[in-house]
């Protein structure tokens, strides 16, 4: 029987978040109106996400022996994520980003260096086999090596877990790695570097959407903002609204809080299109607050947001 909801194969990074009304130019100094430093890393974040959502949720990941990856280790400890196949790497330091979050919009623009988290390898896949094989849904994403996410991809489905991959950053992929998903989950941007098709409109997320599904995914879930999400496959296509939010506040990591709350709503036997409407609930209000992993809501805010 499975005892996980949730298995995230992905990197911890410590978030070093700045905000401003504008980044520099090169060779400029300006001043920032505020900074935040937290737990952050796609991976890590959607599984935080994931456990305050309700979800029994584990990642498997690799951090440093040094401060960042105690940040790592607490923050997953006060959400009840289960680490045993965390790697500490005493040769590589843990990750950390750079993100820039805009005064004017919430907008962000973010540098990622991965750290021990990029030697994640296939072998490690191996070795946390036990964790894939336990959970319902197994989720990745692109900021370890390709080779690593299409290996966690290829365990996840033997043991009969949904596979869901979030490509994130967006590369150039052979078409191979679609035949391993159940959803492939990326945003507009996403879409069109992975389809060459430019996705401003629900119509161009419908297109982009058939293109990963004849490359071989079973879906594509597309997420639009504010416009709420698109998902497209074989039993069909629905469009599912954005949460109405009254202010945007930063937008860092709501990609993570709408993989986390699909992946949780799928866990516990939702339909699709439920789990789309939790995942944009989660998104929704993650928007709403400063930072990445702190901003990601609580079971009670979700049914709320959803009741209301």
């Amino acid at each position: 029987m499975k005892t996980l909801d949730v298995a995230v194969l992905g990197i911890f990074v410590a978030d070093l978040a700045f905000r401003a009304p504008r980044l520099p130019v090169m060779g400029e100094t300006i001043l920032g109106r505020g900074f935040a430093m937290g737990p952050g890393g796609k991976g890590s974040n959607q599984v935080i996400a994931a456990a305050r959502a309700g979800g029994r949720a584990a990642i498997v990941t690799r951090v440093g022996a040094d401060a960042f990856g105690d940040i790592a280790r607490r923050a997953w400890a006060a959400d009840g994520v289960d680490t045993g196949a965390v790697i500490t790497d005493a040769e590589a330091p843990t990750g950390a980003a750079f993100i820039f979050v805009s005064t004017e919009t919430g907008n962000n623009a973010i540098i990622v260096e991965s750290g021990a988290a990029a030697k994640l390898s296939p072998a490690d896949v191996a070795a946390a086999e036990a964790t894939i094989a336990a959970a319902k849904v197994f989720v990745t994403q692109f900021e370890q090596p390709l080779e690593t996410a299409m290996a966690g991809l290829a365990t996840a489905r033997r043991h009969g877990a949904v596979t869901v991959l979030n490509p994130a950053p967006a590369l150039p992929v052979d078409d191979a790695i679609y035949a391993l998903c159940d959803y492939v989950t990326p945003n507009e941007t996403e879409a069109a570097t992975l389809t060459g098709i430019a996705v401003e409109t629900v119509a161009d997320a419908e297109r982009a959407a058939t293109e990963i599904v004849r490359r071989g995914a079973r879906n594509a879930l597309i997420t639009l903002g504010e416009k709420g999400a698109l998902l497209h496959g074989a039993d069909g296509t629905v469009h599912v609204p954005a949460l109405k939010v009254e202010k945007v506040v930063d937008t860092t990591g709501a990609g993570d809080a709408f993989n986390a709350g699909f992946c949780v709503a799928i866990a516990e036997g939702r339909t699709p299109a439920e789990a789309v409407r939790f995942g944009c609930a989660l998104a929704g209000l993650s928007v709403q607050k400063p930072g990445t992993a702190p901003s990601m809501p609580t079971r009670a805010e979700i049914e709320r947001a959803l009741a209301g």
